[in-house]
């Protein structure tokens, strides 16, 4: 099971100069605007390109304010509080939204069964209670 909000970190560094979905950071020679995320781990491309694919389907399926969600929070680093502030409405709000447009994706992703490149990075470890022996 992929822990979908890695995945979805992981996309937003890439797509920050790779991504399709927004409108271009390249336009009319503003490359560099927005800051490097150096050290923060990126997905392949194939990656990119197969959410890049997932996250295009939302846009064309759901509600565009789920998108503007995920490309605020995960492309430009946008705190979910600053998110709520700004559309002035409760961070829980924010937080269903978006937990709804991260399981579309998640979704699709399952739809497809595609092996990702970063899964062996961001398997979920479920916890499991460890067994207790009871000596009488």
């Amino acid at each position: 099971m992929r822990d979908i909000q890695e995945v979805l970190s992981r996309w937003g560094v890439w797509a920050q100069d790779h991504s399709g979905v927004d409108y271009s950071h390249i336009a009319a020679g503003f490359k560099g605007l927005l800051p490097q995320q150096k050290g923060k781990p990126t997905c392949s491309d194939n990656d990119g390109l197969i959410i890049d694919g997932a996250v295009r389907r939302l846009r064309d399926v759901r509600k565009p304010d789920e998108l503007h969600l995920l490309m605020s929070h995960y492309v430009y680093g946008e705190s979910k509080s600053s998110i709520a502030r700004r559309k002035k409405c409760s961070e829980r709000e924010v937080r269903r939204q978006l937990q709804i447009a991260e399981s579309f994706i998640d979704g699709c992703l399952c739809m497809l069964g595609v092996k990702l490149d970063m899964d062996a990075y961001v398997e979920k470890i479920l916890a499991r209670p460890e067994k207790t022996i009871v000596v009488c």
